[in-house]
């Protein structure tokens, strides 16, 4: 095999690792917390909501941002460990 493609291999192995962690993150928070366990969050209460409520709403959002980010930060980082970057 080509050092090259085993180095690009590695690399989308690598990046698909990332992606599918935070998508499994994504899941848990817009479909667990705001569906499946919103009657067991509701028990408690953020900035005056209930957590479940909260959740659906605002926390979801917040959740994504941060994903984003931190996708953006660690694919950076990749970038830089396999000398793939700009």
């Amino acid at each position: 095999m080509n050092p090259d493609t085993d180095t690009a291999t590695q690399y989308w192995r690598r990046n698909l690792q990332i992606i599918f962690s935070y998508l499994a993150v994504w899941f848990l928070v817009s479909f667990g917390c705001g569906i499946v366990f919103v009657d067991e969050l509701n028990q408690f209460n953020l900035f005056g909501f209930k957590l479940g409520y909260w959740f659906a709403n605002q926390g979801s959002i917040f959740v994504f941002s941060a994903l984003t980010i931190a996708y953006a930060v660690r694919m950076s980082h990749l970038d830089n460990e396999f000398d793939v970057h700009e």
